[in-house]
């Protein structure tokens, strides 16, 4: 029995989950409320509390056949190898490792293109830390059968977290920084990925999961607004508005990112290849 455990079963992992659950899969996530706890379970999941003990997910582990981790590193490291790491070595049913880090490692690039053999070069301590936490799950794969792939995310986007939704609530921003581009993906492609990933004898360490054609954060704006026949808020140049850190962060970087690997080696046919065919999705217009 195939049994999956998402540390930290958030929008990315909720959707590997509710795929794999459908096809007779065992679905196990952390939860740290009883909230979620509640939410887990009325989807058939099982919940591991790991707010009040580490308890219950040492004790899951060894049932464990595959692991997606996708909750962050800070500062002292992945905060699930740094406590169950030794159980994670130790867990003899689990074949295969994902965990999902940024394309934020490559840096910025001026716009160039990179691939998953271009060497990282990170410039923000958020985009540091998801490398060395990278370096330390290849690094547990080395030592021992299970498979262990790197998953780069860009932006994510997908049912609710998207140009047409921010319209909808009257949050869009139409920020303008002349040059500009960026990838993103739609939720349910990582999935999409993933599960190739799983289902695949091919083994690489890293691949980059993206759409298929970088662009501004005008130009996607421009295009939900004009699905939705609204009217787009005026645009604001990037040096007269304030912007939190990592908004700004995410400006400072400006690189276009290959997915011919998940293409060429997974067999993955992206289901939206642009933001126009996720975005029209989402906007409920036909194709």
């Amino acid at each position: 029995m195939s049994h999956l455990l998402c540390f930290g079963l958030g929008y990315s992992a909720g959707y590997l989950a509710e795929r794999m659950h459908a096809e007779g899969w065992t679905i196990s996530g952390t939860a740290r409320t009883s909230d979620a706890a509640d939410r887990a379970r009325a989807l058939g999941y099982i919940p591991i509390d790991i707010a009040s003990s580490t308890q219950s997910l040492r004790i899951a582990l060894p049932t464990i056949t595959h692991l997606l981790v996708s909750a962050p590193p800070d500062r002292e490291g992945d905060p699930l190898l740094m406590k169950h790491g030794a159980d994670i070595a130790a867990a003899s049913s689990l074949t295969w490792v994902g965990y999902l880090s940024t394309i934020g490692v490559y840096g910025d690039r001026a716009g160039a293109w990179v691939d998953e053999t271009t060497a990282p070069n990170p410039q923000t301590d958020r985009s540091r830390w998801r490398l060395e936490a990278e370096k330390a799950w290849l690094a547990l794969g080395r030592s021992r059968p299970a498979r262990v792939d790197i998953f780069r995310l860009p932006g994510i986007y997908g049912p609710g977290r998207s140009a047409i939704d921010n319209l909808r609530a009257g949050t869009a921003r139409r920020i303008v920084k002349p040059g500009h581009v960026f990838n993103r993906i739609h939720v349910a492609d990582i999935a999409h990925t993933l599960v190739a990933a799983i289902k695949t004898t091919v083994c690489h360490d890293i691949y980059n999961v993206a759409d298929d054609e970088p662009a501004s954060a005008e130009d996607v704006l421009l295009y939900a607004a004009e699905l939705l026949q609204a009217t787009p808020p005026p645009a604001v140049p990037i040096t007269s508005i304030e912007l939190s850190p990592m908004a700004r962060s995410f400006y400072l970087e400006c690189r276009r990112v290959s997915n011919q690997r998940i293409k060429n080696d997974l067999g993955v046919k992206l289901d939206y290849p642009t933001f126009r065919e996720g975005l029209r999705a989402i906007a409920g217009r036909a194709p």
